[in-house]
This record gives C-alpha cells, structure tokens and sequence, in this order.
C-alpha cells in the first residue's frame, strides 16, 4: 500500500512540477514535438524492461484509446483550451477528474468518492478558478475526459501486460502516430537547445518515470483511490512556481494544498494492496524508484 502510494504521488508531483518545462516548448510544433518526447520515452523504457511483452488483439483497443485521448489527444486538447479560457480555470475543470474515475470504478469504495470530492475542492480553491470563453469550457471538459481515459484505458491492459509494457508500447504508438500526423500537418523543425533540454527532461523524467509510476500505482490501489493523487498535481506546480520565484504563496492557495491532502488521506483510507513481494521483477526497478 505504501510502496503504491508513494508511486502515484511521485508521478503526480513530476507531472504538477513539470509544467515550467512543458513552458519551453511553446510556440514548437506540438505533434512532431511529442513523436520525438515519446520515441525517447520508448528508447529508455526499453532499457529499463527485460523483456517486452507482445500486445493481443484485445489489448490494441485500449492502448490506442491512451494514446489517442490519454497523450497525444491530452496535449494537444490542454494548448487548445488554454487560449480559450485561464490556466485556473482549465485547471479547476481538471481537478474533477478525481470524482470521475472514483464514480466510475468497478469496486469503487465512499472513501474514495468522498476523498474525491474534497480533493476536487481542493483544486478550485488553489486555482482560484478563472474564466472561460467561446469554446473554453468544452475544451476544458474534453482535457478532463483525456485525462480520465488515459488511467481507465490501462487498468485492464495493465494487469496483463504489466506497467513497464503498456508503458512501452504507448510511447511507441504515440511516437509512431505522432510522427505520420505531424509530417503532414505541421512538419518538422530543430529543437534548438532550450527546446531540446525540455523534450529529454519530459521524455525520460515526465514520460518513461513518470509514466511507469502512475501504471504501477494503478494496479495496485485501483483506479478511485489512485485518482485522488491526481490533485497532487496542482500542488506540485504551486510549489514549484513559488519555488521558482514565479508566484507568490498565498493564504488561499495554502488552503487549498492543505484540503487536497486531506481528500488523499480520505480517499486512500481502507486501501488494500499486494505486499511488495508480490510485484513482478519487471515492476520492481520502477516501484523502488517510488520508494526512493
């Protein structure tokens, strides 16, 4: 249980704390940009695994619904909704996919739907809101089912394939993907050295770690209890942008953080998980990175 807590917390901090690097690729072409992110995802993810597994004709389906809504879909929804409507407000919005994935999870437990809730609450107050126009507020639901489907789409496949194999192959899919779309709608261009520290920091931090560790937790917590860690994400970009001088810490952002703590400890509450010798050797390079 601890060992699959601290997983999802360090994937949802990396991702909350990443945001300032995701910065540097503006104004980069977003789908080429992500073929190269997720190729090298791929590349250091098939160093880490020992073996990588074949998908079924069952597991396509899934893995394709990660990368077309969980990762290509996500990112190029999240620059979209942004130019409609304030970064709080975007946020705000996303901050109910907590209450999403615990509504929609087969053992879903009260702890877990209230610890949503109150997660959820928490990232309204710390965002602060924001406002909305023209198209803004579908765009920012649509980033929210995004980003729903990119943990319910693997909760299946995972548990057959293992998290450092669906890992792997969505990084290989969405390079592919991502590759024969953008040499047809954007093209191609150099990364010059401030995009190019940016896509290796998101590829082998954000994408190969981070990636593996949300699989990971997952599997073991189920996908209502590890969804309440989703808030963390928020968090970590707070702290980050106060760290960074780029924001200062405010009364009701504190309150916010602090209320998006007391969801996770309320939506993890009762969490049953396999003991840690129970986690494959494939999983285990990734599960003592958590630990760590």
């Amino acid at each position: 249980m601890k060992l699959a807590v601290a997983a999802g917390a360090t994937a949802a901090t990396i991702v909350g704390a990443s945001v300032p690097i995701t910065g540097m690729l503006e104004g980069y072409p977003v789908l080429t940009g992500q073929a190269m992110r997720y190729a090298l995802g791929a590349a250091v993810l098939l160093l880490v695994a020992r073996r990588l597994p074949m998908p079924s004709w069952r597991d396509i389906p899934p893995l394709l619904g990660i990368v077309a809504s969980g990762m290509l879909g996500f990112n190029a929804l999240l620059i979209a909704a942004q130019q409609y409507a304030e970064p709080g407000f975007v946020a705000a919005v996303m901050g109910s996919s907590p209450i999403v994935l615990a509504l929609l999870a087969r053992n879903r437990s009260l702890a877990a739907v209230v610890g949503a809730v109150v997660v959820a609450a928490g990232v309204v107050v710390l965002s602060g809101g924001g406002a909305w126009h023209g198209p803004g507020l579908v765009l920012a639901l649509l980033t929210m089912v995004g980003e729903v489907c990119f943990t319910l789409f693997a909760v299946g496949v995972v548990k057959r394939m293992g998290v450092l194999g669906v890992a792997t192959w969505t990084c290989l899919l969405a390079a592919a993907i991502g590759a024969v779309l953008g040499t047809f709608i954007e093209g191609w261009r150099m990364p010059d050295a401030r995009q190019s520290f940016a896509l290796v920091t998101l590829a082998v931090v954000v994408t190969a770690l981070a990636f593996g560790l949300w699989y990971f937790a997952v599997n073991r917590l189920g996908s209502d209890r590890a969804g309440v860690l989703i808030g963390l994400m928020p968090v970590a970009g707070l702290t980050t942008s106060v760290l960074l001088g780029a924001q200062e810490l405010s009364l009701v952002s504190t309150a916010g953080a602090v209320t998006v703590a007391l969801g996770c400890v309320i939506g993890l509450r009762r969490g049953s998980t396999k003991a840690a010798a129970d986690i494959p050797s494939s999983e285990r390079p990734l599960a003592t990175a958590a630990a760590t």
